[in-house]
């Protein structure tokens, strides 16, 4: 199974349009998550023309959104446990946040978002990703969104590119 993995879109946001390499990988993909900051509705929308969409909120989503998807969820693919929450909050880092968000159950994978900046790396047992940003790469040379693919086991990868285009 093929998953494409986005957070902090903040479309339309500076009119900026959906990246054509996020464009391409979700017309290939069997399922899209997207970790909150969508920002409106319509982005929503414009995801779910792609085929299968699991997603939660974020901090600067509109209530329009928050009626749409939840703050936090647990999805099962391939037999492992998938947490997905944005990682926004008070105090400690976005990191800390996520896993103790899920500390009370069992998650082979958190995906989170919020920082805008691509992660790939374990705690204990944990999966922690965080796929950066397809539209905000804020001070880094590259935007980016990730690629899971699940099978009997998981695996991860970014893809970076420079161009919204």
């Amino acid at each position: 199974m093929e998953i494409v993995v986005v957070s902090d879109t903040h479309m339309p946001k500076k009119n900026k349009p959906m990246p054509d390499r996020l464009k391409q990988e979700m017309k290939k993909a069997d399922l899209v998550i997207h970790a909150g900051d969508w920002q409106t509705p319509e982005v929503y929308e414009e995801f779910q023309q792609y085929g299968k969409l699991i997603g939660v909120y974020g901090n600067v989503d509109t209530d329009e959104i928050k009626q749409l998807v939840p703050r936090r969820q647990i999805i099962s693919i391939q037999g492992f446990s998938i947490g997905i929450v944005h990682g926004h909050g008070e105090k400690k880092t976005t990191e800390k946040r996520v896993v103790e968000e899920f500390d009370q159950e069992k998650v082979d994978l958190i995906i989170f978002g919020h920082s805008h900046l691509p992660l790939l790396k374990f705690s204990k047992k944990t999966m922690l990703f965080n796929p950066g940003s397809a539209t905000d790469k804020r001070r880094l040379p590259y935007y980016s969104f990730g690629k899971l693919t699940m099978g009997s086991e998981i695996l991860a990868k970014h893809i970076f590119y420079n161009s919204l285009l």
